[in-house]
């Protein structure tokens, strides 16, 4: 747990794979929590948020919410409830870092295929067939057979369904 006495203070200190939560107060000097949200985000940091207020409004509770923020507590709240936003937080963050692992280890296997093996696997997943492809590309369908040998064995899929699922689960 690290404390900070501004917002300015905490974005300078974190690092893009900072893990855990922000519990933040909304009124603050320089910096407000809203300010200090949208500059987390941009930043790309991904943290969960939960704002703590003495005097919150409705604008305020909803603007911090759609930005993502997890929960929007009044400061006079039971611990309980604080102890529930921390706990939904972290799931949430724990979640989110696993999909963002699986997603990068995703396109780190994409990337080891070759121009031609993206290329291939462009039209595989648009459920074209080898002579679709070969014209597509304007080579022999015997090549297409071997790219798609290789990129099943590099992705280490067997169907052509797995293949698509990997293929838009890393964005595409």
């Amino acid at each position: 747990m690290e404390t900070h006495t501004s917002a300015a203070g905490f974005l300078g200190e974190r690092h893009a794979n900072d893990r855990g939560c922000v519990i933040s107060d909304l009124r603050m000097p320089g910096m407000n929590g809203l300010e200090m949200q949208e500059a987390l985000a941009r930043a790309g940091h991904i943290m969960p948020v939960i704002f703590l207020t003495g005097n919150g409004d409705i604008p305020s509770t909803v603007s911090a919410i759609q930005k993502g923020a997890v929960d929007y507590i009044e400061k006079c709240a039971p611990k309980e409830i604080l102890l529930a936003a921390v706990q939904r937080a972290l799931s949430r963050e724990s979640d989110d870092h696993g999909r963002r692992l699986k997603r990068a280890q995703l396109k780190s296997r994409l990337a080891a295929l070759s121009e031609r093996e993206r290329e291939v696997l462009s039209e595989v997943v648009q459920g074209k067939m080898n002579k679709e492809i070969a014209a597509d590309l304007g080579i022999h369908e015997r090549t297409v057979k071997l790219h798609r040998t290789a990129i099943t064995t590099k992705l280490q899929v067997q169907s052509v369904a797995e293949l698509t699922r990997l293929w838009l689960q890393a964005g595409h």
